[in-house]
């Protein structure tokens, strides 16, 4: 389970993963399955590229890493809606179909060629655009429904349109039309959507920000309101009660540091997986499975 993180959450997963592997347990090939959400989804598409663990962490630390723009601004007027919306709905489902509402609403604002530009950014990052072989979920949700949906290589959707809808964040990006509908970023009903792997004996969920403490801006993509069974520690008890073995691997204090409060910025992405490489090394040895 590859949860919701940004930019820096996306390179720390990379750094883990890397991390892992270099200690002898590449979840990049031991994984029967693997579930993205929103910039974890990204990761998910790297994960089963079949580009080596290694390699991926180098691609991340080859970035430009020179002199840098400002970092792009904390959207406030945004969390602040979101706050509101998560505030008036009555249930999780409730919260998905109004946060996808107001994705229909803010798309006229946002204007198509937002939505192409999206698009292909989203094609650009990815290493390849053909699904993979091995079992991968991306998660979205209907924007008119509220609905969950789990694209995968069976859905008759382009792996690119996939990943898009994955990430389209309701008011700071176009939903992501596909065959008629439009999708919002599954991160609105879970950061981590981690029930979706009901089922498996073994379960590996690298969240960034679920488990978080600290000074991330009150309303925040991550900080929507969650209602109960769409939060982490009750997706990990139900998975628990099915029988499934579940480790979670939350960024520690280095991590943290590393990833800084704004999970946009680019200049994260390097610091975050150098950490998270270091983390993951040290966390193979804790892990256990069944």
């Amino acid at each position: 389970m590859l949860g919701a993180g940004g930019s820096a959450g996306q390179a720390w997963q990379v750094g883990v993963i890397a991390g892992l592997a270099e200690a002898g347990l590449d979840l990049t090939g031991a994984a029967d399955l693997v579930i993205g959400t929103s910039s974890g989804s990204t990761t998910a598409v790297w994960v089963r590229s079949g580009v080596p663990a290694a390699e991926l962490l180098a691609k991340v630390l080859a970035e430009p890493s020179g002199r840098r723009p400002s970092p792009p601004p904390q959207p406030t007027a945004l969390f602040e809606r979101m706050r509101a919306i998560g505030a008036a709905a009555t249930s999780a489902a409730d919260l998905q179909r109004a946060m996808g509402a107001f994705g229909l609403e803010s798309d006229p604002l946002l204007g198509p060629e937002v939505a192409e530009q999206r698009r292909a950014m989203v094609a650009a990052r990815l290493p390849r655009h053909d699904w993979p072989e091995r079992p991968m979920i991306l998660v979205a949700l209907d924007a008119h429904t509220g609905e969950v949906v789990a694209f995968d290589r069976d859905s008759g959707v382009e792996l690119v349109d996939a990943a898009t809808a994955a990430i389209a964040l309701p008011g700071g990006a176009p939903t992501h039309a596909i065959n008629g509908k439009r999708y919002i970023n599954g991160g609105v009903r879970s950061a981590d959507n981690a029930d979706l792997a009901a089922g498996y004996a073994n379960v590996v969920v690298l969240t960034p920000f679920s488990e978080r403490r600290g000074p991330l801006p009150d309303g925040q993509f991550e900080g929507l309101r969650r209602f109960p069974g769409t939060d982490l520690a009750s997706q990990v008890e139900g998975l628990r009660a099915r029988g499934s073995h579940v480790e979670v691997i939350t960024p520690d204090a280095e991590s943290r540091a590393a990833m800084g409060i704004n999970q946009m910025d680019p200049a994260t992405r390097i610091p975050s997986a150098q950490a998270g490489f270091t983390q993951g090394r040290r966390e193979a040895g804790r892990l256990t499975f069944r």
